[in-house]
């Protein structure tokens, strides 16, 4: 019995060390990657292949760079153009790389009370939907898709009031969520729709036009800021998601038969 409570022990031991000597990746994330169910569809090949366990941190854009300014996580991955080239610019990151793409479309309820249905201008449609004065459901939390919205409130000149306009500061999975339940619409890429269109009902209003382009992009976070940052594994990440497999694995991703990202890269 010694003997093998011994043994036992020295397996423990030999397990947590193993787990300890291991190399952590820490990746800030939006949540439509993660909602979307791609990072865990295709992150363990890359474990696999690097002997890294990825932490993954999913919250909005804006928050997804907050974490990666302060040090706080070693690569991001985000789809905010503008607030990217301003992370890199300012110095917090280095190396970032275009990753994949797809599109924001609004969605809402198969009665489609602001009558939106078909339309391929996202400005006139969101001007007819104030009109309406059909419900709208908002990110409002900094994420690429809320700071998408807001620039089109703005090119629009008009943003609805009152009930009509709800900031929920959630994710996009909750928003979708929110929406349905409350019969109204809202922005959200067209990933996270997929995953989640059998459990909301909800159904695509506007869609197709070329303002609605949503591309992600992945960025090193600056190793001369934080001397602690896994740089070598955020480079090696980089290189997998950008590699002929990687970008296979992200085209290969689909929900119910439908692709939901797009790689950015013909291998």
């Amino acid at each position: 019995m010694k003997r093998l409570i011994l043994a036992i022990s020295l397996t423990l031991l030999g397990a947590q060390a193993q787990i300890s000597a291991q190399e952590v990746l820490r990746l800030s994330t939006t949540t439509s990657t993660e909602n979307s169910g791609l990072l865990k569809a295709i992150l363990p090949d890359f474990e696999a292949k690097t002997h890294m366990k990825v932490h993954v941190i999913s919250v909005g854009t804006g928050k997804a760079l907050e974490l990666a300014k302060n040090g706080d996580v070693d690569v991001t991955l985000v789809h905010a153009r503008a607030a990217e080239d301003k992370f890199v610019a300012e110095g917090h990151g280095i190396n970032r790389r275009d990753v994949m793409y797809n599109d924001f479309i609004i969605v809402g309820p198969v009665a489609d009370p602001a009558g939106l249905k078909g339309s391929k201008d996202v400005i006139n449609a969101l001007r007819k939907l104030v009109a309406s004065k059909a419900k709208f459901i908002s990110r409002g939390d900094n994420s690429g898709t809320d700071q998408m919205e807001q620039a089109y409130w703005k090119e629009a000149g008009v943003k609805p009031t009152g009930s009509t306009y709800v900031s929920a500061g959630l994710g996009m999975g909750e928003v979708l969520t929110m929406a349905a339940q409350m019969q109204a619409y809202t922005l959200t890429d067209r990933a996270t729709y997929g995953a989640y269109k059998a459990k909301t009902g909800l159904d695509v209003q506007v869609e197709g036009d070329a303002k609605m382009f949503n591309p992600y992009g992945i960025i090193a976070v600056n190793p001369a800021k934080y001397k602690d940052i896994n740089i070598r594994g955020a480079n090696s990440l980089i290189e997998w998601m950008t590699s002929a497999e990687g970008q296979k694995k992200i085209a290969d991703y689909k929900v119910d038969g439908q692709q939901l990202f797009f790689p950015s890269y013909k291998k």
